[in-house]
């Protein structure tokens, strides 16, 4: 395992990070806090307690959820991309730096930046509503695979972009979607029994009630369902990195 390689790709990707803080960091964190403003304190004030949950409170997950996979999406998609770009991919690939390597690397850093993103807007619901973590181990456990797993289908989608315009067609149209229909600002539970059903087929569904869990012990889908669900996601990433490399798709001409 070629560590310095590693660490190199990992450190040029963490700078690029700190180099454009008010977008990777700022932006998020004020868009997510009006969020707050808007549902958890202005519509929130006017709803019935979820669960024995206040809806400010009980939104905040999601939210966390929300920023977490799109973030973790752009971040290692525009990571890998940028190299096909400018055409410094091929410096990477003839180096003596083995698939593996190359994408622990970006995907690490994509994830390393999410998961700062994850605890900065925690801290930061944290000053519009009361919050308690009943199990923190999970709630970091799931904050984590969640990021790792999501910056690992974004480093995909970053190899197969052809444009930069195509790197926000997965976030925008597929992934937000998903959230917001994944009970990140309600319980399935609330639904009618035909939509409850549908909305189990949305893969979003488990990693907002697990990381929900986490917080207050209240979840729509069991916690080891959602666990083995997104674990099985990441695994099916992993598989697809690793045939991307193996045939080159996308990568080599």
């Amino acid at each position: 395992m070629n560590f310095h390689a590693i660490r190199s790709i990992y450190l040029f990707e963490m700078a690029r990070a700190w180099r454009t803080l008010l977008q990777s960091l700022v932006a998020p964190v004020i868009s997510t806090s009006l969020y707050f403003v808007v549902f958890g304190s202005a519509i929130g004030s006017r709803m019935e307690a979820i669960e024995g949950v206040s809806y400010g409170a009980f939104i905040v997950p999601g939210l966390i959820m929300l920023s977490l996979l799109t973030q973790s999406i752009s971040n290692a998609s525009f990571g890998i991309y940028f190299p096909k770009f400018t055409g410094t991919i091929y410096e990477i690939l003839s180096a003596p730096v083995s698939a593996i390597e190359i994408a622990l690397a970006y995907v690490g850093a994509a994830a390393t930046k999410s998961v700062i993103l994850g605890l900065i807007i925690l801290a930061t619901a944290s000053l519009f509503v009361p919050l308690r973590i009943e199990h923190p181990g999970f709630m970091l456990a799931f904050l984590v695979l969640t990021a790792v797993t999501f910056s690992l289908l974004g480093f995909i989608i970053g190899i197969w972009a052809e444009g930069f315009e195509k790197l926000q067609i997965v976030p925008l149209l597929i992934v937000t979607p998903l959230t917001f229909l994944g009970g990140s600002f309600y319980s399935i539970s609330m639904l009618p029994p035909v939509w409850r059903t549908v909305t189990l087929f949305n893969p979003v569904v488990y990693l907002v009630s697990g990381f929900r869990w986490s917080f207050y012990g209240t979840s729509d889908v069991g916690v080891g369902i959602s666990l083995a669900a997104t674990i099985g996601f990441m695994l099916l990433c992993i598989v697809g990195i690793w045939w991307i490399f193996r045939t080159g798709w996308r990568i080599r001409p």
